[in-house]
């Protein structure tokens, strides 16, 4: 099978992940905060190591680590916890995905908050100006950006649009989901309050373990609740961090894979990680270019972009297209890809498009089944 489906989950992981994953669990099943016992003090130091690793990598000491099972999980824990605090005026890029937008759509129907959408222009630009004028005429209380759209790739200048939005006083929050771990980004900035990342994408590790980095003096109220092996005696959720939003036993097993591919990171480095995606996604959009019946989706020279390429094939339908690559053991993402409004924006709603995705692992062979598959397309349209 050639794997080109990585912005869903990053595939195959670094050997570490699967062989520390292995040892770790047979030697260390102790729960982190649940005894003072030697299994469970193991747990606690790899939770800490890992939670330190993630500061590092995202350059932000100062902000917190909270992990939780998914970054929809994590999204909702930010998102309703802002909206519960008093938000009303909320901003978004086009290329949010359904984590966030059907978050804000449930409150919208509410009459809780008012959703207001960034300027982009055709050519995929972000409108700094524009967005001043926005500001202008309606403050916002909460800016959320997708650092890059899993439809397309295209990674949004986060730094540059949080840093207007804190000018009126905006929370800010950057969906890293397609990033974290490959583009390079300043979490420790100022004007960063929420970073989510997902343990299982550009981060190479294991499903199940992803969760947020958040500037500590900001108050978030908890949407979740339940036992933490922490002031038990009392009904309401801790005012310490990490503990006030992490509820429940933390998944060890996928800290521990977490731990590995972080390290494993550590020594590529985030910035040949990216030169090495730079050059799979050039490859790609070449081998696609070959074919007259395939056209590239929101590819525009001089934006950036991650691995990730959606595209549309003549007379066929994106499913049926995704079908037949799988018949041909090309794995893709096919439809709307969880992001609806952004295919709105792009023009390929309600059928979507074949997304293909590359990843650190995408190896010679994999071009080359795709190339032999798209062959076979052409033979037979």
């Amino acid at each position: 099978m050639a794997y080109f489906d990585n912005a869903a989950t990053t595939y195959p992981k670094p050997n570490e992940v699967y062989s520390f994953m292995d040892s770790f669990y047979r030697k260390y099943g102790g729960s982190a905060g649940r005894g003072e016992y030697a299994l469970a003090n193991t747990a606690k130091g790899i939770i800490v190591e890992t939670r330190r690793l993630l500061q590092d990598l995202l350059h932000c000491p100062a902000k917190q680590v909270i992990f939780a099972p998914t970054a929809t999980i994590a999204l909702n824990m930010i998102i309703q916890g802002i909206i519960s605090g008093g938000a009303k005026i909320v901003y978004i890029s086009p290329f949010e995905h359904n984590a966030v937008t059907r978050i804000l759509y449930h409150f919208k129907q509410l009459g809780q908050i008012a959703v207001k959408e960034l300027s982009v222009s055709e050519t995929l630009e972000y409108d700094l100006d524009r967005m001043r004028y926005q500001f202008d005429d309606v403050r916002p209380d909460f800016v959320i950006v997708s650092h890059a759209s899993n439809v397309i790739g295209l990674v949004a200048p986060v730094e540059d649009i949080f840093d207007l939005a804190k000018r009126y006083g905006a929370v800010t929050l950057v969906d890293m989901a397609q990033t974290a771990g490959l583009v390079d980004l300043n979490v420790g900035l100022d004007t960063i309050d929420f970073a989510v990342f997902a343990g299982h994408k550009t981060l190479l590790g294991p499903t199940g373990l992803s969760g947020f980095l958040m500037e500590p003096s900001i108050v978030l109220p908890p949407v979740l609740f339940g036992g933490t092996g922490y002031d038990s005696a009392n009904q309401n959720m801790p005012n310490s961090l990490p503990e006030k939003y992490e509820m429940g036993t933390i998944n060890t097993i996928g800290v521990a894979g977490l731990n590995a591919s972080l390290k494993w990171i550590g020594r590529q480095t985030v910035e040949k990680l990216y030169q090495l995606d730079q050059l799979h996604r050039n490859r790609l959009l070449e081998i696609l270019s070959g074919y007259d019946f395939i056209t590239t989706i929101g590819v525009v020279e001089g934006r950036k972009y991650v691995g990730i390429v959606s595209c549309l094939i003549d007379g066929i339908s994106s499913d049926s297209a995704g079908g037949i690559l799988s018949s041909k053991g090309i794995a893709v993402r096919s439809g709307l890809q969880c992001s609806p409004l952004a295919h709105k924006r792009l023009g390929t709603f309600p059928a979507g498009t074949v997304r293909f995705s590359v990843g650190s692992f995408t190896e010679d062979k994999d071009f080359a089944e795709l190339v032999t598959a798209l062959d076979y397309i052409a033979e037979n349209m």
